[in-house]
């Protein structure tokens, strides 16, 4: 079940745009956890096994790396732990920074996971086909091309397996031979695609001014509740921002300004925002159960 994707497309939208900036400008060390654990579990509920296999195989060697280099590269800061063999000095917010930003990276990525998932291309071309005909219809096929691109490519390759051209058999030369002919069909594929996609979207009259299209969105009570949800949030966790309760610095010496009931009440509210869908999705299966028990 998934659904927070049946809301109307510009509360997908807004939720994400909102998520995703929160989560690129709000260094706080709680502020990142709480974008972490959600992005992270939000992404579970979605893809199932297969982000969690991406997450702990991907995404957390990535986090690690990118601790590793800006302990490296990153040698600011006043409290020194150790001197590296070529002389410069490991601190200690260097590493905390290291961390928060690595954390930063892979909450992001889980967020853009989530979007690509709820976001499908009818929406983004709901949304901006008649603000900007043209670039949305370029975005949606550029979000797709590669799932899609993903897909067909297994595809050949099976089917060159079955007619003895496998890139795993012969020696050097022969795998290079078939992987050109692969690519070769896959570029074919890609392009012939393209080419029947404008001429499709053409001949419908897409981007002529004052054509229709229909639609399968309405906007709901559901959903005017949903973005006066979100909208409220935004607006008391960014005017808590701009006062001051999440305020953390890392250089040249970690410095933060504790309000505590102020600060705790900013962080809940963003760890309302990220859990919002999760929340959804959780309430919907609580009440088919329910059903469930009745019948």
């Amino acid at each position: 079940m998934n659904e927070f994707k049946n809301y109307h497309p510009a509360v997908n939208f807004l939720y994400f745009t909102a998520v995703i900036a929160f989560a690129m400008f709000l260094m706080h060390p709680a502020c990142l956890v709480i974008s972490f654990v959600c992005s992270f579990a939000y992404s579970v509920m979605l893809n199932g096994k297969k982000a969690v296999k991406f997450n702990l195989l991907f995404l957390m060697p990535m986090l690690a790396a990118a601790v590793l280099i800006n302990m490296a590269f990153n040698h600011e800061g006043i409290t020194v732990l150790a001197y590296l063999p070529g002389g410069n000095p490991l601190t200690l917010e260097s590493v905390i920074y290291g961390a928060a930003a690595s954390a930063m990276l892979v909450s992001v990525i889980c967020w853009f996971s989530c979007y690509n998932k709820i976001m499908t291309s009818d929406k983004f071309i709901y949304l901006f086909g008649k603000i900007i005909p043209s670039l949305s219809l370029i975005l949606s096929m550029v979000l797709r091309l590669v799932p899609r691109f993903k897909e067909q490519l297994h595809i050949i390759m099976q089917a060159q397996r079955c007619v003895g051209r496998d890139v795993q058999r012969g020696n050097i030369l022969r795998r290079s031979k078939n992987a050109v002919a692969i690519l070769s069909v896959m570029v074919t594929w890609a392009l012939e695609n393209s080419i029947e996609t404008a001429d499709s979207m053409k001949s419908r009259g897409y981007g002529l001014p004052g054509r229709s299209a229909f639609s399968v969105f309405t906007f709901e009570k559901r959903d005017r509740l949903a973005v006066t949800y979100i909208i409220v949030l935004c607006m008391y966790i960014t005017s808590g921002r701009l006062a001051g309760g999440l305020y953390f610095r890392y250089f040249p010496s970690v410095q933060w300004h504790y309000m505590p009931v102020y600060t705790l009440s900013i962080l809940a509210a963003y760890f309302m925002l990220c859990i919002m869908p999760a929340a959804i999705e959780l309430w919907e299966v609580s009440r088919w159960k329910a059903i469930e028990l009745r019948t």
